[in-house]
């Protein structure tokens, strides 16, 4: 159960990681949406974002791994 909850966690991390990164995508491209104009500013915070999410979706395969080699050694 603790591989599926972390595997579903690190599906949902990865989500918002591909939003964050069409965001910036967009940004590149000229683009405006919401109205908010493509600031240097705004860029540097959606990297962050996306660092801060890579970080978070690594830490969560590495709990899935560690419970599946877990739940193997007890089978």
């Amino acid at each position: 159960m603790a591989t599926e909850d972390s595997l579903s966690r690190a599906e949902e991390l990865l989500a918002k990681l591909e939003a964050a990164r069409g965001e910036l995508d967009r940004m590149a491209q000229g683009g405006e949406s919401g109205g908010e104009s493509a600031s240097p500013e705004r860029a540097l915070e959606i990297l962050a974002e996306l660092s801060e999410l890579a970080k978070s979706v690594e830490e969560e395969l590495d709990r899935a791994k560690r419970a599946a080699e877990a739940d193997a050694a007890q089978s």
